[in-house]
């Protein structure tokens, strides 16, 4: 199952890093997903989060308010695909 991974963000420095980190694990681990950063405060609100960044994961939001390491982020992605 592929994910599609957003990255829920205005722009401001922790969201480029959740950003890049993800990117990252996702091509470390050769992960099939795709990464979208999202950045219009419409759509961002559409998720009802009051922190960011925040990382959504098939349209769920699996972290919010905060960077998480790129084991974190790892392991979220696999528990979204897999359960």
């Amino acid at each position: 199952m592929k994910a599609e991974i957003k990255i829920l963000g205005p722009g401001c420095a922790k969201c480029k890093t959740l950003d890049k980190l993800t990117r990252e694990v996702v091509a470390e681990n050769n992960l099939d997903a795709s990464v979208e950063k999202v950045e219009d405060i419409v759509q961002i609100m559409s998720y009802s989060i009051l922190a960011t960044p925040a990382l959504v994961i098939n349209e769920k939001v699996v972290y919010k308010g905060g960077v998480p390491s790129k084991e974190q982020i790892k392991e979220l992605i696999n528990k979204a695909v897999h359960g």
